[in-house]
């Protein structure tokens, strides 16, 4: 068994080391090209990534720069649709990826509504796509942790999305693979996105989309989750959309705000600090102006994403070290990464 060393130790140092780190957005670097909605990125220790694209797959892109889609096969729902707005409602979406303990992909598909997993060969089935005798829903992410547990988000039970955006529905939850079944574990989420566990594996982060803000829950041995509350400020702020989160191996907890075009930290303290800001500002007010009245529409929605990585989605630890940080995106057709402060918190594929 190998697990990748950090290449700092935090707990030996005096001062976080993201205190005193800015980013200059014209040394970044970039990854891949003419990417559909890179939005979540797998690393893996040899330097590959395995990119969600919205051609129905993912691709693999291989450290010498070397780029292959690998579509997903063996269904009907597979297919573009006519417009960027409609592609975001209908059809294949691969969304959230994890890696099975086989090597597997397991995708959440936020366009067919279901979980699936596909060899690294494009062999695709479906994991599941009702829970506790209902239609899924618009599953959003998954994670596997250390002990080969299978847990989903779920963002809404509306099947068009952009209908839940608006401050006064909570129909998000949580899902755990169970007994060769997924059961909700917990619910009441504004909008649920991505979700991560702290090094220890003691409290589950959420990512609250439309609640604007990052929440937590005490995780029990036996996968039980109690104890929520929100982890920083109760709101990070106008525009505040989070959607990815990684951990680095201070206990930082980075993320985006999707709407407006931020990347952002959280201390282990909660305190805030906004490393980008890519979003404009006139189109970012008039979305948090319509979500506010409950009046979200693909106009005022699509009007927001600009900047290096448009639509900022999700942050990914990588490279031999860990502390490379790439950024997804829904809108992007690279991947911006940079030299991170700390190197990421290795994920469960990390270990051999």
């Amino acid at each position: 068994m190998r697990k990748i060393q950090d290449a700092t130790n935090c707990k030996m140092q005096e001062a976080n080391p993201i205190l005193d780190f800015g980013i200059d957005k014209f040394a970044l670097q970039y990854a891949g090209s003419e990417l559909q909605r890179p939005e979540c990125i797998l690393a893996e220790p040899d330097g590959s990534l395995w990119i969600a694209d919205a051609r129905g797959g993912v691709v693999c892109l291989r450290p010498d720069g070397h780029q292959k889609i690998i579509v997903q096969r063996h269904s009907d729902h597979f297919g573009g649709a006519a417009t960027e707005a409609s592609r975001y409602i209908e059809g294949t979406l691969p969304n959230g990826l994890a890696f099975a303990e086989n090597g597997d992909i397991i995708i959440a598909n936020f366009g067919t509504d279901r979980l699936e997993v596909m060899t690294r060969e494009g062999n695709s089935k479906v994991l599941a796509d009702r829970i506790e005798g209902q239609s899924i829903g618009k599953v959003n992410f998954v994670l596997r942790d250390s002990k080969n547990r299978i847990w989903i988000t779920v963002s809404t039970r509306i099947r068009n999305w952009m209908y839940a955006l608006r401050p006064d529905l909570s129909d998000g939850y949580i899902a755990r693979y169970i007994d060769g079944e997924f059961r909700i574990v917990a619910e009441g989420f504004h909008f649920t996105n991505e979700i991560r566990m702290d090094e220890r594996e003691e409290y589950l982060y959420v990512a609250e989309t439309t609640g604007g803000c990052i929440s937590r829950m005490r995780v029990s041995k036996d996968g039980k989750l109690s104890d929520r509350e929100v982890f920083g400020p109760s709101s990070l702020g106008k525009g505040a959309w989070p959607d990815g989160i990684a951990f680095d191996s201070c206990g930082n907890l980075w993320g985006t705000m999707v709407y407006s075009d931020k990347l952002f930290a959280l201390t282990p303290q909660g305190d805030l600090r906004v490393f980008l800001d890519e979003g404009d500002p006139q189109n970012v007010d008039a979305l948090e102006k319509a979500f506010l009245r409950n009046e979200v529409n693909e106009q005022v929605l699509f009007s927001t994403g600009r900047g290096v990585a448009p639509w900022m989605a999700s942050v990914t630890f990588g490279g031999p070290d860990l502390q490379t940080l790439y950024i997804g995106s829904l809108r992007g057709k690279r991947i911006p990464y940079f030299r991170a402060p700390a190197p990421g918190l290795p994920m469960a594929h990390w270990v051999r």
